[in-house]
């Protein structure tokens, strides 16, 4: 088994707040996080695939369909948009770099031709990532 994993990379904004809190008990939990205006990062996400080498390819799986397969799937949906606002997983879930992972997961997984999603890894900072590795 190869794993391989491709970068992309996107730029959104969001905002830390759970509905179900008083607002002052969001900016203690949040702090400036909690700013309902938002802030924006520049997300670099890295998506892993496993699988067997194709002798005939020498390729674990098409590079292009990995590229276009994140690209439609993950970066067209959150490029440049508020994350709390404009993406419909985050209407409930608080967009965390843990919740982004999952939900880029979901997002991925079972639409990779030829490999089985193993990994994502959502930076949302060069010292902040979160992995997901699927339930």
């Amino acid at each position: 088994m190869i794993l391989l994993t491709r970068k992309a990379e996107f730029s959104a904004a969001h905002y830390y707040w759970n509905s179900a809190w008083s607002e002052e008990e969001n900016l203690r939990r949040f702090g400036k996080c909690a700013n309902r205006n938002g802030h924006g990062h520049n997300y670099t996400l890295e998506v892993t695939v496993a699988g067997e080498v194709d002798p005939d390819t020498g390729f674990v799986v098409d590079l292009k369909q990995l590229k276009d397969v994140i690209e439609r799937e993950v970066v067209s949906v959150y490029d440049h948009r508020h994350l709390n606002l404009e993406v419909p997983e985050f209407t409930k879930a608080i967009p965390t770099t843990e919740n982004i992972a999952v939900a880029t997961w979901k997002r991925l997984d079972g639409k990779i031709p030829g490999a089985k999603l193993y990994r994502v890894r959502v930076y949302e900072l060069p010292e902040l990532f979160a992995d997901y590795y699927g339930e």
